[in-house]
């Protein structure tokens, strides 16, 4: 190794390219808006540009950076942008990535209490932070039976609490009723619940997509539930879990978690409630009310990675019943064998999740919360509502569109209205309209079906996102929905 030669750790190079580093991203933020928002490049576009194989001896971090700006940027598409409205936001933020920086440095696997004690306790105290922020019933609070533990996405959190609730049943009716469990549902559920009955081993069958209506606001109605599972029990079936949501993906409906919990609960389901996305909101006193009955639930979950400033993954899950999970996940090989552990005086997330290792992940959420402070937070997740009220406002003043459903939170869903009066036809013209604003790289937005019509949606919540974005995507929108009427 040359003297010049970059170490494998040394404080002054790490100090030097570091400072280099982070220019770059400083760079990157202050022109962020000079890049198409969704990447313009076509598949397999890197293996031209990037040699076959590694280099045998080193290069220059320059060097390397200026491929990121030449070869790789250009296949990014900018999550961060102020012009992306696209799926839901993923934000970043100067605390957050000041937290992951920390967090890379120190470098930890903390599957275990003793493996970094600070992890795990942080962890703990964070997530109790923000329970109480949300006003979550002291039920979910790592100072009694249950507790919060961050997975790296709501997929993971409801596999996880699925798993679980699968395992307490089973040791009641016997682990060979497993093909007649049936897990509940709505059509407008996240798919991971459906990923999370195939790796659990529920027949494919047994998980029931209950269909809503735009007369429930595509909410999973509490009849629909109680007479899929009448009909389950009569056909000697076991109901054993529901996954309801506070902010569905496509539309951010919000189910009737009361009457669903109540259900739940008298049925023996484990009731578990995907506020993944809508979570962040509830913070603030006046969007409190979504998650009202969270007090029947056995489990809770919501990103702070999508909408509360801080850098994926982080993805906080409560439980009611901590025992539940460590039943179902624990393995206690020999060589994790601890005083600690064995003492049952400590946390170990390790029987909480799916992998052994995991990352520090709670110095990026105590950064945010220390960095914004809660009044903060609030005020910023009620700027991007108010700029999304701005959209919906503009969208119903233009006699051409229409808005499809009702905005509860900072997306918007709406749709071209075709002259020709036929499904199809409008179909065909929203997903040109799509397709056209997104190759403009001006703005970058997606989509959904709701009652067989496609659906734009536009969900502000990148945390640069200023009102003349808001503005600018939907003359952008404007100018290219009067192109189309007129080809049309």
């Amino acid at each position: 190794m040359e003297g010049d030669d970059l170490k494998p750790m040394d404080a002054d190079q790490l100090r030097e390219h570091a400072h280099m580093m982070v220019d770059f991203i400083a760079d990157y933020y202050k022109n962020i808006e000079q890049f198409p928002v969704l990447s313009q490049v076509q598949p397999g576009y890197l293996r031209e540009l990037l040699p076959d194989s590694a280099p045998s001896r080193p290069e220059s971090l320059q060097d390397v950076l200026d491929d990121v700006q030449t070869k790789i940027l250009p296949g990014v598409t900018h999550w961060q942008s102020p012009d992306y409205f696209a799926y839901f936001p993923s934000n970043s933020s100067v605390a957050g990535f000041l937290g992951e920086m920390l967090s890379a440095g120190i470098n930890m696997v903390g599957f275990s209490w003793i493996t970094s004690p600070a992890a795990t306790e942080l962890e703990m105290i964070v997530l109790d932070w923000l329970a109480k922020a949300l006003n979550l019933p002291d039920e979910f609070l790592s100072t009694g039976e249950g507790g919060g533990v961050i997975q790296g996405t709501a997929s993971e959190a409801v596999l996880v609490v699925l798993l679980a609730a699968r395992d307490k049943v089973l040791r009641r009716v016997g682990k060979d009723a497993i093909g007649k469990l049936v897990a509940y549902c709505s059509d407008q559920t996240h798919s991971s619940i459906q990923k999370a009955c195939k790796i659990g081993g529920i027949h494919p069958e047994n998980c029931r997509v209950l269909k809503t209506e735009s007369s429930t606001e595509y909410a999973l109605s509490a009849e629909s539930l109680s007479e899929a599972i009448s009909q389950d029990v009569a056909s000697g079936l076991i109901p054993f879990f529901l996954c309801a949501t506070v902010g569905t993906t496509s539309s951010t409906a919000v189910d009737p978690l009361p009457e669903l919990g109540k259900i739940s609960n008298s049925n023996g389901l484990w009731f578990h409630v995907d506020a993944a996305y809508a979570g962040s909101a509830c913070i603030c006193p006046e969007f409190r009310h979504f998650i009202d009955g969270v007090e029947l639930a056995n489990s809770f979950n919501m990103n702070a990675h999508k909408w509360f400033l801080t850098n994926f993954d982080c993805s906080a899950l409560w439980v009611k019943e901590r025992s539940a999970l460590v039943q179902s996940l624990s393995t206690n090989p020999e060589y994790l064998k601890n005083k600690a552990s064995q003492g049952n005086t400590v946390v170990d997330y390790k029987d909480w999740q799916i992998p052994l290792g995991r990352r520090f992940r709670s110095l990026k959420l105590w950064m945010v919360f220390r960095l914004y402070g809660l009044e903060n937070l609030r005020t910023y997740i009620r700027s991007h509502i108010e700029l999304a009220s701005k959209f919906e406002q503009l969208v119903k003043l233009d006699p051409r569109f229409e808005v499809v459903a009702p905005r509860n939170f900072s997306l918007v869903c709406f749709r071209l209205l075709s002259t020709q009066k036929d499904l199809e036809c409008s179909n065909r013209l929203n997903r040109e309209l799509l397709d056209a604003v997104n190759s403009t790289g001006k703005l970058f937005i997606s989509h959904t079906v709701l009652s067989e019509k496609y659906v734009l949606r536009l969900a502000v919540g990148a945390p640069l996102t200023e009102e003349r974005h808001v503005v600018s995507a939907w003359e952008t929108l404007q100018e290219n929905a009067s192109a189309l009427l007129v080809r049309n």
